[in-house]
């Protein structure tokens, strides 16, 4: 089927965002987070154009996709005759299975808050501005924000260690300094977090999640597979989206609550049947 196939016959899942505008290579790291990295089996080129085929994505794309995955040292393959079979490397399992770990227990309820916050002090020079995309990539994905130039923090010390990993990483132990404490009385928690974070930007998109995925309904294996990828591509978004604040700073009613239970539910309920049917693909290659 091409995109415009696909997209026709998942109306569902195309309200939002158009399979066509979605990269080939990040839907293959969720097919391989979700069914090679459990299963830890070699899987045949065929399999994986075949799953990427039935998400939109033409053939050419996704050979391109395994081609860069495998560059980027993250597959490796191995032949049999003019067959192909692609196994996760040790540096992709050890990256899909920390994915794994977020994207699955980001839909956990947020730990009690003890009123501390971590600040982070780092200053990175404009003239380095790959370092700074780096450094601002990284610590919004460990769910840091900046409410100013060179400021950083969260209501979560326990990101320290994480922090610091970053911050040596990138070679930026002497230019920056951290601070843990509980706010003081100038001020309030309530402004910090609007300057650090736009709230009403990840809300927006959790009512985009809802309404794409609440009616979904598969009408068999195959179908519930496709939905099970879509699932878990739309919701590795949210650990880099939402910085996951403590119930006191966040707005009433917050709709992420909502939509990590939705998460939650239609993983459940579709896993077995999309897990099967990727065992029946790999089991007829």
């Amino acid at each position: 089927m091409s995109a415009a196939e696909v997209a026709n016959a998942h109306p569902a899942l195309s309200r939002r965002r158009g399979l066509g505008a979605t990269s080939a290579r990040s839907l293959l790291l969720t097919v391989l987070g979700e069914f090679v990295l459990p299963h830890g089996e070699p899987v045949w080129t065929q399999v994986l154009l075949d799953v990427l085929g039935g998400l939109g994505v033409e053939s050419k794309s996704a050979r391109q996709a395994l081609a860069r995955t495998a560059a980027e040292g993250l597959l490796v393959s191995d032949r049999s005759g003019r067959r192909v079979r692609w196994s996760l490397s040790d540096q992709g399992r050890r990256l899909l299975s920390d994915g794994a770990a977020r994207i699955y227990g980001f839909s956990a309820p947020a730990r009690p808050w003890d009123g501390r916050w971590l600040v982070l002090l780092v200053s990175v020079p404009e003239s380095r501005r790959q370092l700074r995309h780096r450094l601002r990539t990284r610590l919004a994905w460990a769910g840091l924000g900046s409410p100013a130039p060179g400021v950083w923090l969260t209501p979560d010390p326990s990101k320290q260690p994480e922090v610091a990993e970053v911050i040596s990483d990138l070679g930026l132990s002497g230019v920056a300094s951290s601070f843990v404490g509980e706010f003081g009385d100038i001020g309030n928690p309530q402004q910090v977090v609007e300057q650090a974070w736009d709230l009403a930007e990840v809300e927006k998109a959790y009512v985009a999640f809802l309404e794409e995925f609440q009616d979904a309904e598969p009408t068999g294996p195959a179908d519930t597979l496709t939905h099970q990828i879509h699932l878990v591509h739309a919701w590795r978004r949210f650990p880099f989206l939402d910085p996951k604040l403590p119930g006191e700073l966040l707005p009433d009613e917050w709709v992420g609550a909502r939509a990590a239970e939705l998460f939650d539910r239609l993983h459940q309920r579709w896993e077995s049947a999309a897990q099967q049917q990727w065992q029946r693909m790999v089991a007829s290659s």
